[in-house]
């Protein structure tokens, strides 16, 4: 069966195309039980799953974050807007960074903004940084396509019958390599945070 590599690509870019965020305003401003959280989070980002049986967010997921100081504890068994902020960045996070660098990034940023009382809060943190991802799709969308066509120059001299395949390992291979670095810069980056107490 011969693959069609250009849909492949298509599919890829259109669904980037769709990758949306949930927006400050959808995020509830009343605290929330730990059965509203995960049914709130599952419905919102269920988009972003691989596996229709995939979990977004789990109970014992959420109580990991706080028994890691990730998430500051709720306040009488409930959890504010600005909780569900916070788990959504530790949503996006936790597939490329350890549970120790999603703590030292998310730390400072909840020792200050979180319940901030100074005009500047999380709310204000996360419109930023999601603007800015927002403008990246393009980008990210252009370097796809790069990649992509520099794969299907490759295997030239490989058996006919295994060339397709070979190219989309190639592909595959590219993005890997991508991400490698990304994650490489980002932990980089981590490590010279500022560490508490110092």
């Amino acid at each position: 069966m011969k693959i069609d590599t250009k849909d492949i690509l298509n599919s890829i870019l259109d669904s980037l195309s769709r990758i949306d965020y949930i927006k400050p305003e959808n995020v509830p401003d009343i605290d929330l039980y730990m059965d509203q959280v995960t049914t709130f989070m599952n419905a919102e980002l269920s988009s972003s799953k691989r596996y229709q049986e995939d979990k977004i967010l789990t109970k014992t997921m959420i109580n990991n974050y706080a028994k890691n100081h990730l998430l500051p504890p709720p306040v009488k068994k409930k959890y504010s807007r600005e909780h569900m902020l916070l788990l959504i960045f530790i949503y996006y996070f936790k597939n490329i960074l350890s549970i120790g660098d999603i703590q030292a990034l998310l730390e400072p940023i909840t020792e200050k903004y979180f319940k901030s009382q100074e005009g500047f809060d999380l709310t204000n943190l996360y419109n930023e940084v999601f603007r800015l991802e927002k403008g990246q799709i393009e980008v990210l969308k252009e370097n796809i396509r790069q990649n992509w066509e520099t794969a299907q120059g490759t295997f030239a001299d490989a058996p006919q019958e295994d060339q397709e395949f070979l190219k989309q390992f190639s592909f595959i291979c590219l993005l890997s390599f991508d991400v490698y670095l990304k994650k490489q810069v980002i932990e980089k980056l981590i490590d010279e945070l500022p560490k508490k107490g110092k």
